[in-house]
């Protein structure tokens, strides 16, 4: 093989390798998923309970979380999202432990949970705007933390970004 051909391989090999995460960035998806897996626990129990949720005077909680949206099939929406979040953040804490091979797959199905995810969270606060007409702070909250790990799965995706033990 010529030099240049060699040099080429090589320049293709290193465009080709994944490239790997800053710590940070690594910790990103399971602390959302986490804090996520908390403001849905939190709502599933107001749900539940039917106590009133802590607003803070800002939007109503108790209009959006008895509303018949906040349920599916008769499961309570919030108790859905945590067991997205639930099976994101297992996804994330795996992810960092397995070969190359299973770490994309594991990303793509990230990629893909979250995305299915950010759709549903956007319906649902077009549902608080446009039907129901109130806020949940809650949900604002969960829609952003959803956002985030969307945000940092495409980035994952699109470098090609594993985490740096591997």
């Amino acid at each position: 093989m010529s030099k240049t051909a060699h040099s080429a391989a090589q320049a293709v090999n290193e465009l080709a390798r994944p490239l790997p995460r800053p710590r940070w960035a690594e910790l990103s998806i399971p602390v959302l998923s986490f804090l996520g897996m908390l403001v849905a626990a939190y709502l599933t129990w107001i749900h539940w309970s039917g106590s009133k949720a802590f607003c803070a005077g800002i939007g109503d909680c108790l209009v959006v979380n008895t509303s018949r949206y906040a349920e599916v099939a008769g499961i309570p929406v919030a108790l859905l999202g945590f067991g997205m979040y639930a099976t994101l953040f297992g996804l994330s804490w795996y992810r960092r432990r397995v070969d190359l091979d299973r770490a994309v797959t594991l990303g793509l199905a990230i990629f893909g949970l979250s995305l299915m995810g950010v759709l549903y969270s956007a319906y649902l606060t077009y549902i608080e705007l446009a039907v129901l007409h109130a806020i949940c702070p809650w949900c604002v909250i969960s829609a952003v933390l959803i956002t985030l790990i969307f945000g940092f799965a495409t980035r994952d995706v699109v470098t090609g970004a594993i985490g740096e033990e591997m």
